[in-house]
């Protein structure tokens, strides 16, 4: 399986995750907004750089897909992303570890990057599910999901403990292989990417 795919649509391109990116999303990475309901929090290039370092990692695991956002529209990097938690004997992925500039919510670039992967993860890497999970405080992250057509399945409660110290409870959702065309044309049919 290609670890390193280039995704791309008219709105987007997402481009392979590097030590190279550094710069270009070190703007982004430094506002402190991102990071108020994540599970970590990143202040300085150094934690930038370990960030990749460890998403370059797990990809080289087997683990992960992470990617840099370029917004075409916008002609700037906006962030990252990645397919996680992959298991692929079970053909599942979450994707996840998502960030954006705030200047880019609600642009419509989230829509385009999520049809981009949820795109490639169903109809190239062929799998059953797709996971998506967010704390439960994040009212945004979550509207931003169920706009994509997924499910909320649960909530797992005390399960993850944020950079602050905080115990989070985590909003589990999942978009499967059957509901994709439905999906597809119900929730994308209307955009052009």
């Amino acid at each position: 399986m290609n670890f390193e795919p280039v995704l791309e649509n008219k709105r987007v391109l997402l481009q392979p995750l590097q030590l190279e990116h550094v710069d270009a999303l070190l703007p982004v990475a430094l506002d402190p907004s991102l990071w108020t309901v994540q599970l970590t929090k990143l202040e300085t290039r150094e934690d930038l750089e370990k960030y990749i370092r460890k998403a370059l990692a797990d990809r080289e695991a087997g683990v992960s897909m992470p990617f840099a956002i370029f917004d075409k529209e916008a002609n700037r990097f906006a962030g990252s992303t990645r397919y996680m938690e992959m298991v692929l004997p079970h053909k599942r992925v979450e994707i996840g570890s998502t960030w954006i500039t705030p200047a880019l919510h609600g642009s419509g670039l989230n829509k385009a990057m999520k049809f981009a992967m949820l795109q490639h993860a169903f109809e190239v890497m062929e799998l059953n599910r797709v996971e998506f999970k967010t704390d439960e405080l994040n009212t945004q992250s979550r509207n931003a999901i169920l706009s994509l057509g997924c499910t909320q399945e649960g909530i797992f409660r005390r399960h993850m403990i944020t950079s602050t110290g905080r115990v989070r409870n985590t909003v589990y959702f999942s978009l499967v292989k059957e509901e994709w065309p439905e999906v597809k044309q119900r929730v994308f049919g209307k955009y052009d990417f």
